[in-house]
């Protein structure tokens, strides 16, 4: 079903082998043994393990860290006043995007009264000034002036 995979014949290429150098060990002179008294004598502890070999060594102390150091108490005027000018920012952020919420409301409205008027003046001029070709016509009264069929009439 599917085909034999290809078998193709490497290309010859150049290898260049990179051999490492290496390198002259450090020489490090050892430093002077100092006798010194132990200040106590390491206890020795030996374990059998369970094949039956016994293991014998120095027990070694975890080590112990570090004692942290106790950090200043913060003031409580100063959290105070962190947190004060924090609801102080969040007041100012909240009026304005009040204020901007109301001034978009604001052009939103005026936005449909507008479009509500052109469409109401067009929808009256439509009215006012069609020529239909049948004789009854519309008749608008405006301020008792009316006009039918593109006529003035007071």
């Amino acid at each position: 079903m599917y085909p034999e995979p290809a078998r193709h014949v490497p290309a010859e290429r150049a290898v260049t082998v990179h051999q490492p150098t290496p390198l002259a060990p450090a020489t490090v002179a050892p430093a002077p043994l100092v006798p010194m008294q132990p200040g106590t004598i390491p206890s020795v502890a030996s374990i059998v393990l369970p094949d039956g070999r016994v293991v014998t060594g120095y027990a070694i102390n975890a080590a112990q860290p570090e004692p942290i150091a106790a950090k200043p108490p913060v003031s409580r005027a100063a959290v105070n006043v962190a947190l004060g000018g924090v609801g102080f920012l969040a007041v100012c952020g909240g009026l304005l995007m009040l204020t901007t919420f109301i001034a978009a409301l604001t052009a939103l409205i005026t936005q449909l009264i507008t479009l509500a008027a052109v469409i109401f003046g067009g929808w009256i001029a439509v009215q006012v000034f069609s020529t239909r070709g049948h004789q009854s016509g519309t008749t608008v009264n405006i301020r008792k002036a009316i006009f039918k069929r593109n006529h003035f009439h007071s």
